[in-house]
């Protein structure tokens, strides 16, 4: 969540150190929580697999941990020079990210709060859903996306956000409370709202008003 914190404060200051940390605690990051196989993050050291694993003994990533990482890369890109010399590793770190996130999404357009084991804690879940939908979209928006492999995942998702997520009454539904994992039994409902919910969904909705008027 800090990425994009650290080139806003280089394009304010122009001082290179906040790029080369934002790259040092990438990599120190990567080195904890980053599967190369599966090419997703785990949510912190306490989850890496198999140290940790989700109910069927599946690794277990969480939704709304991976949408910030591909949020806050889509961010970073948005904002990082494009002669810094780590950005081609972003570049391909982000592209990696996208098409392991929309390799399991389900076919309601949703993701599952354990991304790898639907079973483990079943439904939807609004915040990671949105968070991967602004990421994609935002990188199809902008170049860095096969529009015709990625956009049909876009389409599904923003429809389960729009038809099933968003409430008769405007309310934006199926978000996970606060926490930091997939907990089995945990009721997530269309009554299940927060405000870094709404926040993700209004993140996904502007990309989709700037792809409709392209």
């Amino acid at each position: 969540m800090v990425m994009p914190v650290m080139t806003k404060l280089y394009n304010i200051t122009k001082n290179p150190l906040y790029l080369e940390k934002l790259h040092e605690y990438l990599e120190y990051a990567d080195s904890i929580m980053y599967d190369d196989e599966a090419g997703l993050y785990y949510r912190d050291g306490k989850y890496v697999y198999p140290k940790h694993k989700s109910a069927n003994g599946k690794k277990d990533f969480w939704a709304r941990g991976d949408g910030w990482v591909l949020a806050g890369l889509a961010k970073v890109l948005k904002d990082l020079p494009k002669e810094d010399k780590y950005r081609q590793h972003y570049i391909e770190r982000f592209r990696r990210l996208a098409e392991s996130v929309a390799a399991c999404q389900q076919p309601e357009g949703y993701w599952t709060r354990s991304m790898l084991d639907p079973t483990h804690a079943p439904g939807p879940e609004t915040s990671g859903t949105a968070f991967f939908t602004y990421g994609l979209q935002w990188g199809i928006n902008n170049g860095f996306l096969d529009s015709k492999r990625y956009q049909p995942v876009v389409e599904k998702a923003w429809k389960y956000l729009s038809k099933v997520a968003l409430q008769p009454d405007g309310k934006v539904g199926y978000v996970q409370p606060i926490g930091e994992k997939a907990i089995p039994g945990q009721v997530v409902d269309a009554n299940s709202t927060s405000n870094f919910g709404v926040g993700a969904f209004l993140l996904a909705a502007c990309e989709r008003v700037r792809y409709l008027n392209n």
